[in-house]
């Protein structure tokens, strides 16, 4: 995106580059051999950033917001711990975003992705797929059922593992307010020790990852909820996973 003065005033704000991690961070090993070496190149935004792209609730099935069902056989359910995850999605301007497409995907229970390249020694569960989506309310508002994933170890350093986590990938009004985040658990002590999360030098910007325990909302007997609202764009946007430039 262009420096300010290049985009309409009031649509798309600048991106505050401080306030998110580093390209290049050596302790998160994969960075030496991915972060750019150049200085990224500032150009104009073009129309179907700022306008694209729009989704209706026609593309959205009747279980794709609830992971604990949407790949079962029958009427069997995913194991794990049965959570809530909601939130509202808000613009630059502490508006709420309605509409917005957002997809999830994360590892099983036992911390296993269903993908053919993960091989940790954890069972595959057979009715949990790990992925879903939804779309955002009139309010700005979502929420979707799902298993709480479990922590894994990767292959970084002598002993590292990842928090238990889940990844969103976030589609708002405009290309410009794309998002691709990961959501951490209050309370998990592997958050302070993951490189990844690590790279973030803004606690506040960290915390703004880390979904809180709403017992409010939690279902007796069921499941318990986490409530992770999120920021497109602006001085207090969710952190984009791994990126200079933020969101």
């Amino acid at each position: 995106m262009g420096e300010k003065g290049s985009i309409p005033q009031g649509l798309i704000y600048p991106r505050d580059k401080n306030r998110h991690p580093k390209a290049l961070t050596p302790n998160y090993k994969s960075t030496l051999y991915r972060s750019p070496q150049m200085p990224p190149l500032l150009l104009e935004s073009t129309i179907s950033e700022v306008t694209g792209p729009v989704f209706g609730h026609n593309t959205i099935g009747e279980f794709d917001s609830d992971l604990t069902r949407n790949f079962s056989a029958g009427n069997e359910m995913a194991i794990g711990e049965r959570i809530i995850v909601h939130g509202k999605v808000f613009d630059e301007n502490a508006n709420v975003i309605p509409n917005v497409l957002i997809e999830v995907w994360q590892a099983n229970a036992g911390g296993r992705y269903r993908h053919f390249n993960d091989n940790y020694k954890v069972p595959l569960d057979p009715n949990f797929g790990g992925c879903g989506r939804c779309i955002t309310d009139k309010n700005g508002c979502y929420s979707f059922d799902t298993i709480r994933p479990g922590a894994y170890p990767w292959p970084n350093g002598g002993n590292d593992w990842r928090p238990s986590h889940i990844h969103f990938s976030i589609f708002g009004t405009s290309f410009a307010q794309r998002l691709i985040t990961q959501m951490y658990f209050e309370g998990d002590p592997l958050i302070n020790l993951c490189p990844i999360a690590q790279t973030i030098n803004d606690p506040k910007g960290l915390e703004s990852l880390i979904a809180n325990l709403d017992m409010g909302n939690t279902i007796h007997m069921d499941a318990r909820a986490y409530s992770f609202d999120i920021v497109l764009r602006g001085k207090d946007s969710t952190i984009f996973e791994n990126k200079l430039n933020g969101n």
